[in-house]
């Protein structure tokens, strides 16, 4: 029997591949509570739809027919309209249209109505919003699309939301943990490391990141909601200390996030981080954004 068990072992040489294979099968497919993605739609429709609304004002200025941005403009810039809903709006009545029926989508995601449908009805809108005016987009107009394609994965309307009072209603289960929840939830994690590295490889690049002084270039800007500009003026090691913390911080959360023992401490820390850095470089938005990618790993049990 003993010789039995041995020749069923796999040779000790392929042990760390098959180590590997599971973790990788663990990390996309073993099933997960799907309330972190509840959580995650709700801040998710909440900031879509308080960015779609800096759109509204000036809609028709910038995207009607005789607005200042022609698709030969946007063209221009390498894009191709044409495959923008709002690109073939040729009156506002169809402009308005397409930009209600965005709102709609995303307070759907919001209160968890359809929401699976909802969230990819959003992230088609919302990338052919962009699509029609990429010059405009900032870093949270991107980072919501991530999150709103993420989404559309997963069951994130299983939680807190209207899809689950109609099923209680119904009579119906409640939902147990699913593959598709841990999909979702890795697509988040690997996308917010993408997006953490991408960051300081540009940063990295320039030389105020070096020599420290890119927390008082960037406090110094008449963007800022906060400006720190006369403190980092005042005290050269601080600003020092602000511009290499913000680089530490970005290198340990995208190393530390696959760190199983220390990622929901750092999850948490990256509620607070990310909305601080987003104020300090004039964007607020995209700090939320960054803060709510953080949301699943920081409520996470293990």
């Amino acid at each position: 029997m003993s010789d039995l068990h041995q020749a069923s072992r796999p040779p000790a040489d392929i042990e760390p591949t098959l180590d590997l294979g599971r973790a990788w099968l663990r990390f996309w497919f073993e099933p997960a509570d799907p309330r972190p993605l509840a959580v995650v739609r709700i801040l998710t429709g909440l900031l879509g739809l308080l960015l779609a609304a800096s759109y509204a004002a000036d809609l028709e200025r910038w995207f009607g027919p005789a607005g200042m941005l022609s698709t030969d403009a946007v063209a221009t810039w390498g894009s191709r309209p044409s495959a923008s809903l709002f690109a073939i709006a040729s009156t506002p009545a169809f402009l308005w249209t397409a930009f209600a029926t965005l709102l709609l989508a995303l307070a759907a995601v919001m209160v968890g109505f359809v929401s699976q449908p909802a969230c990819l009805v959003a992230a088609v809108l919302w990338a052919s919003l962009l699509q029609r005016g990429p010059m405009l987009a900032g870093p949270a107009d991107d980072c919501l699309s991530v999150l709103l394609w993420c989404l559309a994965v997963g069951p994130c309307g299983a939680y807190w939301s209207i899809d689950r009072l109609v099923r209680e209603r119904r009579g119906l289960p409640s939902p147990e943990n699913s593959p598709w929840a841990r999909v979702s939830l890795g697509l988040l994690r690997v996308h917010v490391t993408a997006i953490a590295v991408a960051i300081v490889l540009s940063q990295l690049k320039g030389d105020v990141w070096w020599d420290g002084t890119a927390a008082w270039w960037l406090a110094g800007r008449p963007s800022q909601l906060l400006s720190l500009a006369s403190l980092f003026r005042r005290s050269e090691y601080l600003m020092n200390l602000a511009t290499h913390a913000i680089v530490g911080f970005e290198i340990v959360f995208a190393v530390g996030l696959w760190w199983a023992l220390g990622r929901r401490l750092l999850a948490r820390i990256g509620l607070i981080a990310w909305p601080l850095v987003g104020v300090l470089v004039g964007e607020p938005s995209w700090g939320a954004a960054m803060a709510i990618f953080c949301v699943p790993d920081a409520v996470a049990d293990r």
